[in-house]
């Protein structure tokens, strides 16, 4: 396949750099390398052919970004980065500063909006816990950001004086600290999507589903009271899809 017809979508967050190869039919490879690694993009991106374009979401700042544009040159692409708009692809930003959206989650309300035009939550659960409220006409409408599992438990590993961190397990009743603290981290995620979906509720457009991605989409998702969806590659089916529209 020509290079042109290849996309190189990147998202790089706190915990990981997710990647995927996009030839305009689906994903030709697929990829993560730990961010504190981005220097092994290169390594990683070995095998791949050249690409026409490279499009990434960056919460993990200008160093990752250089090591990211140095792997994308490699490959014969300037790196781009995406930039939430007021609309795009059908979605309207709500944020009174739609510059001030989080990239990844701009990228993942388009890609759920094209999925499923239905009232939903979009959440990404990785360092960071977001929950984004999308109507069905393409609304966001708002969301919340909170410490995702794994950063809660370590919070409290780091700010307390008695409670050192320790595998735990999850419990309706929990009877020790380690299950205290695991399922204490999952309730709080899993009360932060409830809070919204009744949020939604109230203003009369309830959800119709919840739409997960990240690393602890799992952990959270098994204890939802509510109907769900995990979409792996949420985020780069985002970029791939703006990438191709612009």
């Amino acid at each position: 396949m020509e290079p042109e017809a290849l996309i190189l979508a990147v998202d790089a967050g706190n915990t990981r750099i997710k990647w995927g190869l996009h030839d305009g039919r689906g994903w030709a490879a697929t990829g993560a390398v730990a961010t504190s690694e981005a220097a092994r993009l290169a390594e990683a991106w070995e095998g791949l052919p050249r690409v026409g374009r490279a499009l990434a979401c960056n919460v993990a700042g200008p160093g990752v970004e250089r090591s990211i544009a140095a792997a994308c040159a490699r490959k014969g692409a300037s790196l781009e980065t995406l930039a939430p708009r007021r609309e795009q692809l059908g979605v309207v930003n709500g944020y009174r500063d739609p510059a001030q959206l989080g990239s990844d989650r701009w990228a993942a309300l388009v890609a759920a909006h094209a999925a499923r035009r239905a009232h939903q939550l979009v959440v990404n659960a990785g360092t960071a816990l977001t929950v984004d409220a999308l109507a069905a006409d393409g609304r966001f409408l708002g969301g919340l950001i909170v410490p995702g599992p794994a950063l809660m438990r370590r919070s409290l590993d780091s700010g307390t004086a008695a409670l050192r961190l320790t595998e735990g397990a999850f419990a309706d009743f929990p009877a020790s600290t380690p299950d205290a603290i695991t399922t204490g981290a999952v309730q709080a995620c899993v009360g932060a999507i409830e809070r919204m979906a009744a949020s939604m509720a109230a203003r009369a457009l309830p959800a119709e589903r919840v739409v997960l991605s990240g690393g602890a989409a799992g952990e959270i998702a098994r204890h939802l009271p509510m109907p769900f969806a995990i979409h792996e590659n949420l985020v780069l089916d985002g970029l791939a899809l703006i990438a191709r529209a612009s």
